[in-house]
């Protein structure tokens, strides 16, 4: 959950040395697509199997209208060579199967839906603070979480679970299911109503939530409610932090891989509920200020016929994971302070850990959407301060030119100020988050679908429009998804922004004074 707080200033380590090996493993992804898209136009297909077999009928009838001496004639004429004929028939076997056992199935998805929480959730600053009075007596406690408010970039509307609304909180496992079910069941409603999907149609069902991981499980709370079949094959991630929407994502793209003719429901969410923290370590104090409830329902499928309705194709997953570094492992590290208070502790080297694993992630990620110019400038410098001078600034690519949209988590003001800055990013481009960021406040592994949300009530996403997902996790990970629009996205979508897109995007102060 709270890997996305701090991977602040993560883009900043981007500007230092850049590993060979990142780049190496960006050049395989490519080659990996290219000689699949290289072989598609030259191998048997549907199409030319559709195409051949009336000739194919229509020349063995003729041929069974012949005489045996008319036959052998033919055959004569023809001087056919029996083993030519089978080692020809062979290798169009042979050619046929490998295309069709190595090409990837399209991912598609459909359609999403985030949760909306009721204005009752609402939780203004003064009723923040108010509260936080009430529930410490440590003064100190006070105005460090004044200061983390002032400068979070949240707005007045954010909204908190109803159990954190009772002074004190009551983070009971009653009131963390009741959480689970209200963010969860809301959005798969949603989506259900926007797809006309029904429960017999999902095949594969992936889940992800950091913090909360009841038993039973919490895919198991949704096909009890929803009678979802019992050979579905379901999955529950939890303790992989903010990006672990992206992990879910991959999970459900390798598994349409390997089923042919699915759909896949991924829900992703953090429940606030139990994760309240009572302590007075400073480093433990910012998910109480910036982390909000929110879920999102996504719907995959690799079905051809779904490719007409669809709003995107799932073109890339890259991942990366920092964990075999020990520092990594243990940046964001859920423990129990002096007192027995458990909660989420955020190492100081935190965000030279983030930098690290986006700069990683970006490097490798360049290869398979930079256009060809971008590649060859940054390639060639990267040799250069390899080989001739190590003081040359490495080059870094310039990813407007291969994404029209950018969702970066919304983590943090800084977060998305850092990326901002090391990516050359406008205002425009980052807009989606910070104002995510405002409205919603940081929803963990669904912000990413928030920001998605914004673009479209916007109206901005349009055919053949390119999306760059980046999240950070715990653990340490920063994991990217590349999607590509298939149909215009009219406004108004129905989402979580109708109701107040008109007033975004707003003007965020540097510090607002409580």
């Amino acid at each position: 959950m709270p890997g996305g707080v701090a991977a602040a200033a993560a883009g900043a380590g981007y500007s230092g040395s850049v590993k060979l090996k990142y780049v190496k493993l960006g050049y395989q992804y490519l080659v990996n697509h290219f000689l699949t898209l290289l072989l598609v136009p030259y191998l048997v297909n549907h199409f030319l199997t559709l195409l051949l077999v009336p000739v194919m009928a229509a020349t063995a009838l003729e041929l069974a209208r012949m005489g045996p001496g008319e036959l052998l004639s033919l055959w004569r004429s023809l001087q056919l060579d029996l083993v030519h004929i089978l080692c020809s028939a062979f290798l169009v076997v042979f050619v046929g199967t490998v295309y069709f056992m190595s090409r990837p199935r399209p991912v598609y998805l459909v359609d999403y839906s985030c949760y909306k929480p009721p204005p009752s959730c609402r939780v203004p600053f003064a009723t923040f603070m108010e509260h936080t009075r009430l529930i410490t007596d440590d003064e100190k406690s006070v105005r460090f979480q004044t200061r983390i408010l002032e400068r979070s970039g949240l707005g007045e509307e954010t909204c908190l679970p109803p159990a954190n609304h009772y002074i004190p909180p009551n983070p009971s496992m009653e009131a963390s299911r009741a959480e689970a079910q209200l963010v969860i069941f809301s959005a798969i409603d949603d989506l259900v109503r926007r797809t006309g999907l029904k429960p017999k149609d999902i095949d594969i069902l992936v889940v992800n939530c950091s913090l909360f991981s009841p038993t039973p499980s919490l895919s198991a709370m949704i096909i009890n409610k929803y009678k979802l079949r019992s050979n579905i094959r379901s999955f529950n991630l939890s303790g992989m932090g903010c990006s672990a929407g992206l992990i879910s994502l991959d999970l459900a793209r390798d598994m349409l891989q390997v089923h042919p003719n699915s759909n896949a429901l991924v829900v992703s969410t953090e429940i606030i509920t139990p994760n309240f923290y009572w302590g007075t370590r400073r480093d433990m104090m910012l998910p109480n200020c910036l982390f909000r409830m929110g879920a999102a329902a996504i719907l995959l499928s690799n079905r051809r016929r779904e490719a007409r309705r669809a709003k995107y194709r799932l073109m890339h997953v890259v991942r990366t994971h920092k964990g075999a570094d020990d520092r990594a492992y243990r940046c964001v590290y859920e423990e129990e302070d002096e007192q027995g208070h458990s909660g989420i502790s955020l190492s100081k080297e935190l965000m030279a850990i983030a930098g690290d694993a986006l700069k990683s992630n970006i490097t490798t990620i360049g290869p398979l959407v930079l256009p060809m110019s971008e590649q060859l400038l940054f390639f060639f410098r990267l040799v250069g301060r390899k080989l001739i001078n190590k003081k040359w600034k490495p080059y870094i690519p310039d990813f407007k030119l291969a994404f029209e949209h950018f969702c970066i988590h919304a983590g943090g003001r800084a977060v998305i100020d850092e990326l901002q800055k090391n990516l050359d990013l406008s205002a425009q481009h980052v807009e989606a988050s910070r104002m995510t960021l405002h409205r919603f406040g940081n929803t963990s592994s669904s912000s990413l679908w928030y920001e998605l949300a914004y673009i479209e009530a916007k109206g901005r996403m349009r055919r053949g429009d390119r999306v760059w997902q980046i999240g950070f996790g715990s653990g340490f990970k920063c994991n990217s998804a590349v999607w590509k629009c298939l149909r215009t996205v009219k406004a108004p979508t129905g989402g979580p922004w109708d109701d107040c897109i008109h007033r975004y995007p707003v003007d965020i102060p540097e510090v607002v004074k409580l």
